[in-house]
Formats: C-alpha cells, structure tokens, sequence
C-alpha cells in the first residue's frame, strides 16, 4: 500500500477549495438529476454533532478527505458504492480536509485519506490511506461483524455491509429531508459544475432583475463573485503584500475576499475598515464599496455585520 497524501491544514488552499467547491457543486448537480447517494453526507464543524447523534442508530464511516487527491477520489468512489448497497446499514459521512481543519485536527487525522467509524457517539480509527473495494469491504465487514457480537448496533442491524439498496433512509442528518433544487440554482450549478463562474453570477442576476428585493438570491450572487474572484489567486504571496504595504489596495481587498471564503468574517470587515481609514478619494470609495458588497455574504441583521456597519461609519466620518 502505498503512502497516504498529506495536506498542509495550515493555510488557506484556493486551489484545494476550488476543488471543494467544484466537488460541492457535482454533488448538487447529481441532487437534482436524482443521481446523489442517498446515504452520504457532507460533514464539517457545523454539523458534526448531529453526524455523532446518528451514528446512535446506526454506525457512520467517517471518510476524511482531500478534493485535490486521486487516492481520495479513489476511496470516495468505493465507498460510495458500498454505502448505496448498504440499504442504510450505515451512513457515509465525508469531510473535506482542507475545508474543515479544525475538525481533521479534532479528529487526530494526519493525512488522507482517513476512514474513521462512529457509533454510539464515540470515533474510532479504521485505516488510513489508499484501498481497493475489496480491502475497504473487508475493514468494514470485519468492524461491523466486532461491534454486533459487542453489542454496539442496535437491535435488528444485520452486522453487514451490504444490504437492501431499494430501502429508504430512515432519516437524514439534519432531521428534515432535503428541499428541491429551485430552477435557479440547478441551472446556476450547471454552470458551476462547469467551472463557469460567470454564467453562475448570470443567472442570479437575471433572477434579480425581475426580483430585486430577494435577499437570498442576493446573497447567492454575492458568493458566486466572491469564489470567481479568488479562483487564479496566489494566497501566501497576496497576504504577504498585504502585510508589506498596508496601503495596497488591491492586496487589501483581496486578504479580505480570501478571510471572508474562510469564514473570517469580522477580520475581513476590520481589514478593509483600517484600509479605509488609510486611503483617500478613489481608492477609499472602492474600499468602502468592497466592504458593502461582502455585507451580503450574511443574513441581514447579522450582528457581525451591525457592527461593522458602526465602525464603517465612524471610519467615514
């Protein structure tokens, strides 16, 4: 078997997270046609306690993930197809490594791709690095098999890993089903499945013409610009110009789209409020623009942005 690939979780990857988004956007794609496997699920910080609530009904494979691997790419594909079989036996829940490291620093993983079991709440590693379905099948039937004569199945799960593939799930991770792509997103995730960014933003702009109060629509053309912004750009070497030239404009905004992807919401906002402190004219109005724009990454009323909004006017005035 062959090493397992490493991901430095230490810096922000456009690259890594324009596969991620790329991976995302697939999966939607795949949603709408009807196509996605019914027992899978992303999973990340957000959600990783309801992902640990079910493996109390049934246990959870843990795969952790990264989008710019073929060795994950390999081991998702394989257990994709093992989890449609199970008949939800079990659940596949994937985490993508450099989108969520806290998590995989949580998790103990040091490369990818990991697979990691969760039942009745408690995590336990399986194997790490590349495996045939042949290897993948018999890990698991040999972990299913220990935890049933253990009793740590519920009652009625056979121990296996196949089962029934026309049996519905019983419930999904967030206790409700899934809504309906709208026509809107599946045509703007058609575009981004082609990596067409500019079409995506099209067509929510197009749907904002005819509804230009519709805040989520708003919301959802603010994050298409936001990820075709960052798509050819170098991270360390544009935060480093930052840092050496406070009154780079450029370098400014760009530090706080990259904050923003990465859920750094108030650094992004403090970032571009000291640069407007610090510009003038032209170059201030752009800023301050900028910074207006992103507001629309959040909900309106977001107190993150309430705030940013004071300190934006004690900026100006």
């Amino acid at each position: 078997m062959q090493p397992s690939d490493f991901s430095p979780n230490s810096a922000v990857d456009l690259g890594a997270r324009k596969a991620a988004l790329e991976r995302e956007a697939k999966q939607r794609a795949e949603e709408s046609a009807g196509r996605s496997n019914p027992y899978s699920v992303n999973a990340d910080e957000s959600n990783f306690q309801q992902v640990l609530e079910r493996s109390m009904a049934a246990p959870v494979v843990l795969a952790v993930l990264a989008s710019w691997s073929e060795q994950s790419k390999q081991v998702e594909a394989v257990l994709d197809k093992l989890s449609q079989g199970s008949g939800g036996n079990w659940l596949l829940a994937k985490v993508d490594s450099d989108a969520s490291p806290q998590l995989v620093q949580a998790l103990r993983v040091s490369g990818t791709p990991t697979i990691i079991i969760a039942v009745q709440g408690q995590v336990m590693p399986l194997m790490q690095g590349p495996a045939t379905e042949d290897q993948l099948r018999e890990a698991l039937t040999q972990v299913f098999g220990a935890l049933a004569q253990q009793g740590m199945l519920p009652p009625g799960h056979p121990g296996t890993v196949d089962g029934d593939p026309s049996a519905a799930p019983e419930e999904d991770f967030g206790g409700e089903s899934e809504p309906e792509a709208d026509p809107i997103s599946a045509q703007a995730q058609e575009a981004l499945e082609r990596g067409d960014f500019e079409a995506a933003a099209a067509v929510f702009e197009k749907a904002l013409e005819a509804d230009p109060k519709n805040g989520d629509l708003r919301a959802k053309l603010a994050q298409i610009r936001l990820i075709g912004r960052l798509q050819d750009v170098d991270g360390p070497a544009v935060r480093q110009a930052a840092a050496d030239n406070p009154a780079d404009v450029d370098a400014q905004i760009t530090v706080a789209d990259i904050d923003m992807y990465g859920g750094k919401f108030d650094d992004a906002f403090d970032r571009l409020i000291q640069t407007v402190k610090q510009t003038a004219d032209e170059d201030r109005d752009r800023v301050r623009e900028h910074l207006i724009s992103l507001f629309e990454l959040l909900p309106a009323g977001d107190p993150r942005v309430n705030a940013a909004r004071r300190k934006l006017t004690s900026a100006l005035f």
